[in-house]
């Protein structure tokens, strides 16, 4: 049998996936320890599929997986117990009030009456509803309606959390106030927060690590904090009077560049990269008004990486499908 090796809350070892012909997981090894991690992906990139076989939704083709210590194909209704999930579509009902809404979802989940009317309440609290626990979900604000989603999502009190898009839609406070919950449900609940999102930066704001999935691939799976030594380093240089004749000449002397209107990234091929800069700018008569080493987001490192793997992508919201994680099989 199985079982999952000591630190880590998922596990799986050469999982498989055929829809037919058409393979959706490629013997995907990965370990998932504890904490707070972003799953990335592509529109068709096999996330739905990996969920589906982590939770015993579907049955593998081949290969093997644990999670929480619970074999994948034999014990997913255990599995499913320990799992709050947070659909990105509206998944309430408008003409309940938040208590029963919540209340109604823990007795879903096999709570009784009682206690899940006791838990409604304190994740209420929890997710800063206390007050408004009574009014109808119809007369929710978008960022009212998400924090009930989150409450119905953690009212069991599940140990591995799954976010679909949770800030979708949401103001700019409603938006803090959400990713600082699901931090504290890592760092003082001691769960596991799997999120999905296409805005990086609050990928970057919760989790510690990702996990970036690419045509049934897991192609990374590392802390946050080391991504950015896996890509190579590059100088930026603001530049005036002529970036397209600057583009053309750092291009011409061999130097690797990427263009965003008049910000040049040039790669550091050596010591002498930065000289060779101000030197071509110099020949082509143009302005250097900044010049700096490039500290890349995570956004950007992962526009890189999709490049390197031959995905032309524009934006993070091309990284993401927009369907939530029960859509189509082979998402």
């Amino acid at each position: 049998m199985f079982r999952l090796s000591e630190g880590f809350v998922i596990e799986t070892r050469d999982l498989r996936k055929l829809y037919g012909p058409h393979l959706a997981l490629d013997d995907v090894d990965i370990q998932i320890p504890r904490g707070a991690v972003g799953i990335l992906g592509p529109n068709g990139a096999g996330k739905s599929t990996f969920f589906k076989c982590l939770l015993g939704l579907i049955t593998t083709t081949s290969g093997e997986g644990s999670v929480l210590g619970f074999n994948i194909k034999t014990q997913g209704d255990m599995i499913r117990s320990r799992i709050g999930y947070m659909p990105e579509y509206d998944s309430l009902d408008p003409d309940l009030n938040a208590i029963d809404q919540v209340r109604y979802a823990g007795e879903l989940l096999g709570m009784n009456p009682a206690a899940a009317m006791q838990r409604a309440h304190e994740v209420l609290e929890y997710v800063g509803l206390k007050d408004q626990r009574y009014r109808k979900i119809e007369s929710f604000s978008t960022g009212m309606k998400q924090a009930t989603k989150l409450a119905c999502a953690i009212v069991h009190d599940p140990e591995i959390l799954i976010c679909d898009e949770p800030t979708n839609g949401l103001d700019q406070r409603s938006r803090d106030f959400m990713l600082k919950t699901l931090r504290r449900t890592v760092d003082e609940g001691g769960g596991t927060v799997l999120m999905s999102s296409h805005v990086m930066d609050d990928v970057q704001e919760v989790c510690d690590r990702v996990v970036l999935i690419h045509k049934g691939n897991i192609v990374v799976n590392r802390p946050i904090s080391d991504l950015a030594d896996q890509i190579e380093k590059e100088v930026e240089a603001v530049i005036w009077g002529g970036a397209s004749k600057m583009e053309e000449a750092l291009q011409a002397d061999g130097l690797k560049v990427r263009r965003m209107g008049r910000v040049m990234r040039v790669t550091l091929q050596d010591e002498n990269t930065i000289d060779r800069v101000i030197s071509i700018a110099a020949k082509a008569e143009v302005q250097i008004r900044e010049l700096r080493e490039y500290e890349p987001d995570l956004e950007d490192i992962f526009l890189l990486i999709m490049d390197k793997l031959g995905a032309r992508v524009k934006g993070a919201s091309e990284l993401m499908t927009s369907k939530h994680t029960g859509g189509g099989r082979n998402a």
